[in-house]
């Protein structure tokens, strides 16, 4: 796979205690999923937390549109974005990996995200 058909989403900066920053990368992870492009998602420091069951579910990009960010992240999945956790965020804030969502395929290390990044294996969006 050359890089110009994978896409690495980078969520390092983006703050759940914000709704209304979490549609855009989610709805970009969809976009390209759905264009047929492989797409893997990071969630990072504070965005980690996303990952956690019941978090995305709870926050709401627009107040009072009744679509959830999880939706997002589903509707992102559906199309074949894969979601990754940081392992260190599970240390930080104190989760399990079976407090991820369903939609997590699993941990990317800083190791392999660096790596797959300087080997040219992926583009990046970082949010």
């Amino acid at each position: 796979m050359s890089a110009a058909e994978r896409l690495l989403i980078v969520l390092v900066n983006t703050d759940p205690r914000n709704g209304e920053e979490l549609g855009a990368p989610f709805y970009h992870a969809s976009v390209a999923a759905a264009l047929g492009y492989t797409v893997d998602v990071v969630c990072t420091a504070t965005a980690g937390r996303l990952l956690r069951v019941g978090v995305a579910a709870g926050l709401e990009v627009k107040a009072g549109s009744g679509r959830s960010v999880y939706d997002f992240i589903k509707d992102a999945h559906g199309h074949g974005a894969r979601f990754w956790a940081c392992p260190n965020n599970l240390d930080l804030f104190d989760m399990a990996r079976d407090e991820l969502i369903p939609e997590c395929a699993g941990m990317m290390s800083a190791t392999q995200m660096i790596t797959d990044l300087m080997d040219g294996e992926c583009r990046v969006l970082t949010y």
